[in-house]
């Protein structure tokens, strides 16, 4: 590119990063046409994280996250997005992903509820259930009980752990067959 085209070029990409209005964009005029707020430049649009609770209330998982990096961008980075990313991962099983966000907001704020809770399911789902526990029963004890989500989720962790702990001692109390030879097998109790 001619360095003088650069130069000429410079100040319309320097007034687009700050978000001031160009004067001559060589774009038709927008006026009157149905378009959202913001091309324009001078109006503020929905806030990122309201489009993307509304997505994810809806499902639209992927489209969610996009409207909470966007806001993150436009706002900056706060604990309420830090979760909310999380949140939209957890719902794309990207398990990984989402319990570093919820981990991110809990350093930030140890007593932020949704993310201790969303930490609790995450770790539910990755199979650790007494970590899952005791996270959840510390935000069961912030909320003073009163959220019926953090309950249930609270008995879900304390039921999966408490199967662990019987499936593995069942599983090594469980009689099995042994092979003696000459086709005759033992009925054994567990070691």
């Amino acid at each position: 590119m001619p360095r003088n085209l650069f130069l000429s070029l410079a100040p319309l990409a320097l007034s687009a990063c700050l978000g001031e209005p160009r004067l001559d964009s060589g774009l038709p005029d927008l006026e009157g046409l149905n378009v959202p707020s913001t091309v324009d430049g001078y109006e503020e649009g929905i806030d990122g994280l309201i489009v993307g609770d509304r997505l994810m209330s809806n499902g639209e998982y992927e489209l969610a996250l996009r409207a909470y990096y966007r806001a993150a961008a436009e706002d900056g980075l706060n604990i309420d997005l830090v979760t909310a990313i999380g949140a939209a991962n957890l719902a794309l099983g990207r398990l990984g992903q989402a319990e570093d966000q919820f981990r991110r907001a809990i350093a930030t704020q140890p007593d932020f509820v949704p993310a201790l809770n969303n930490l609790g399911a995450t770790l539910i789902e990755r199979g650790e259930y007494g970590e899952a526990r005791r996270i959840l029963e510390q935000a069961f004890a912030l909320d003073s009980g009163s959220s019926e989500t953090i309950r249930d989720n609270l008995r879900l962790a304390i039921a999966l752990q408490e199967n662990q702990v019987y499936s593995d001692e069942e599983e090594h109390n469980r009689p099995g067959l042994i092979r003696r030879g000459g086709g005759v097998y033992t009925l054994t109790a567990g070691v």
